[in-house]
């Protein structure tokens, strides 16, 4: 991402910032394998939180997954899928604004419509787009030691030169570098939120982790190696298309595959953020955090029409704004204080509960390193840019009058009751769902810890075999 580079002010410290965060994530990947397996119910962190922390702790986290985190993450994720399709047909200026939001759109409706369909028909979708992405990547690092091998390329044969900025350091702009990588790492705990999902989450979940992290932070960062062979660090800071640019320098007249291979893998990005989001959704309606008829299905499809709509329709919303780096700043800075949150968490259930059955335990070195690196990343975020920062928190403060009022107070007005009653009929007559026949909402206030088994892991699930 051109935001790590413009952060971190150099092209070393830019690699560096690719590394370290790849390897926090790793370690944040191992407490969640723990937390995944030892609560092993859908919704992820939300569940974490809520079972370890309270209702009120896990509501915040819902809610500013709900306003802000999962709607700007997918609209940002449409946004550059459309950028990608629309930039060669403008390669001499931006594309413009109306029809970077209207592509984005048509692609969320599309994907909701697949993912309403069918839970294989979405499945499908990743694991194509997935391999598509791949391949580009692959394709972008062999064009990068291609360029090494000839000698044409930006590097310097001095790595101390690698570190020379082209701005002045300054440690917040850092934390702002780690915030846009972490970004880019986003969805290393999307299976935490299908866990019930699963088969053999014990087995399956840690396996996915393993393979998965490693592998993500190696093609990432030998695929920003590869981008400053071909481009200086000013090129890459001007375009508003990376792998665009950089296909044109080295693939001359096949220059259109890079875009072609980029929008397919946010494309296929737009469609997982999608398929987890409304399994968060439609957990936190089971447990009463939520309207009821997000936590409801369709009849022959099984799939989680009603969660899928809000999804859509909140980002669709969230497309009116179009400043991507500030949107990414906005959802870097809230969810790594969840994932803080979270870990910390794992640490308190450890003394909570020390007999508690855990299928993975990993020492508790892992998450203080990750919390002692969480807390420096927070502490220059919010002092680098207080007002995204500061937002973000408002905007999370403002869920506990929401709590309160919503989920706590049991004794609501017969009219609210009645009126709230009526919307959800409505809502399942519209989708043709229903409450899954082992799974009604539960209370406010019932926070149990029990293994469950998910009703979307039903008829037309294959989500992780």
């Amino acid at each position: 991402r051109p935001g790590v580079l413009e952060n971190a002010s150099s092209v070393g410290l830019a690699l560096i910032v690719w590394i370290v965060t790849g390897v926090i994530t790793a370690i944040g990947a191992l407490c969640y394998a723990e937390l995944g397996v030892t609560i092993p119910k859908s919704g992820g962190d939300y569940s974490y939180v809520k079972d370890i922390f309270g209702g009120l702790a896990g509501f915040l986290r819902l809610w500013i997954a709900v306003l802000v985190i999962y709607p700007t993450n997918q609209a940002v994720i449409a946004l550059t899928f459309s950028n990608y399709i629309l930039q060669p047909l403008f390669p001499t200026c931006f594309p413009p604004e109306k029809g970077l939001s209207l592509l984005a759109a048509v692609c969320l409706l599309l994907l909701t419509w697949v993912n309403c369909a069918s839970v294989r028909w979405a499945t499908r979708v990743q694991d194509i787009f997935t391999a598509g992405k791949l391949l580009a990547l692959v394709l972008i690092i062999i064009m990068g030691v291609v360029q090494i091998c000839k000698g044409k390329h930006h590097l310097s044969e001095d790595p101390v030169n690698a570190f020379e900025p082209f701005q002045k350091y300054d440690v917040g702009q850092i934390a702002l570098a780690f915030l846009q990588g972490s970004f880019a790492y986003g969805g290393w705990n999307f299976l935490n939120y299908v866990t019930e999902e699963l088969v053999d989450p014990y087995v399956n979940l840690p396996r996915a982790i393993f393979i998965s992290i490693p592998l993500v932070t190696f093609v990432y960062v030998f695929a920003n190696i590869a981008y400053v062979t071909a481009m200086s660090p000013q090129e890459l800071l001007a375009s508003n298309a990376v792998a665009v640019t950089f296909g044109e320098k080295l693939l001359g007249v096949m220059s259109w595959i890079m875009p072609i291979s980029v929008a397919l893998s946010t494309f296929g990005g737009v469609n997982g953020s999608l398929f987890t989001s409304s399994r968060l959704f439609f957990a936190g309606a089971r447990e009463g955090h939520l309207p009821s008829l997000l936590a409801m299905i369709h009849v022959k499809r099984c799939t989680p029409i009603p969660a899928l709509l809000f999804t859509c329709l909140s980002t669709l919303v969230m497309l009116c704004t179009s400043d991507m780096y500030t949107l990414i700043n906005y959802v870097g800075f809230i969810n790594y204080l969840f994932y803080g949150v979270t870990v910390a968490g794992q640490i308190v259930l450890r003394i909570k509960q020390p007999d508690i059955h855990r299928p993975i335990k990993i020492s508790l070195v892992w998450p203080v390193i990750y919390l002692l690196f969480w807390a420096f990343l927070l502490i220059f975020s919010l002092y680098s840019e207080p007002l995204v920062c500061g937002t973000g928190l408002a905007i999370m403060l403002t869920g506990v009058p929401v709590y309160f009022l919503g989920v706590y107070w049991d004794n609501k007005p017969q009219c609210f009751n009645t009126f709230v009653d009526k919307m959800t009929y409505l809502g399942q007559k519209f989708c043709v769902v229903v409450y899954p026949a082992e799974d009604k909402p539960k209370e406010a206030g019932g926070i149990e810890l029990k293994e469950e088994k998910s009703p979307l892991a039903g008829e037309d699930n294959e989500a992780t075999k």
